[in-house]
């Protein structure tokens, strides 16, 4: 008895032929090894879960949250934009400031535009405190953020600390990584 080959039956036998080939060549031919600290360090930017931006509306803000945007990307990351109400000492800080109160919610609103654009999750605080890297500090902790990215301009005037007292303080007091985004002069 001669077999019976069927057309049905040799396009299967061919797609079993070539899947079977195909797993014997990845297993084959295994990825290139890469260095620990180099898949550490991948390890860590994909970590970022949850990012805080401060922003106060200003141009180097706004590319701070964009450069938060994509570093979350892909992990569809949590992106908390904060801004923070610095409240003089002679005020208690729950004193009502009209005025900058609705200016730090448009700033909130146009960082949340950005972040919607990458198709990702904002969370919006407005924080009031003292000293704005304080409130930055406080609203990392409470939020538990895995990275701060802080959009800066910094100018230089001779002695002067180049960072500012803000970033001073963030880099010094955070619970976490801190990326400085700093714009050209």
């Amino acid at each position: 008895m001669q077999p019976h080959v069927t057309f049905l039956g040799a396009v299967l036998a061919s797609l079993f032929a070539i899947s079977i080939g195909g797993l014997l060549w990845w297993m084959l031919h295994p990825p290139a090894q890469i260095q620990p600290a180099v898949a550490k360090a991948r390890y860590a930017v994909g970590a970022f879960k949850r990012i805080l931006v401060p922003t106060s509306g200003v141009p180097y803000s706004e590319k701070g949250i964009e450069l938060a945007c994509r570093l979350g990307a892909e992990q569809k990351a949590e992106i908390v934009l904060t801004y923070v109400l610095e409240i003089p000492r002679t005020l208690p800080l729950n004193a009502p400031i009209p005025e900058v109160e609705t200016q730090a919610n448009e700033a909130l609103e146009r960082g949340k535009e950005i972040v919607e654009l990458h198709h990702l999750v904002p969370i919006l605080r407005l924080e009031r405190a003292r000293e704005a890297g304080e409130g930055i500090v406080k609203v990392a902790k409470d939020n538990e953020v895995d990275v701060i990215v802080l959009g800066i301009h910094p100018t230089w005037h001779g002695s002067q600390n180049i960072w500012g007292k803000t970033t001073d303080i963030v880099l010094r007091k955070a619970p976490c990584e801190v990326i400085i985004d700093k714009l050209p002069e």
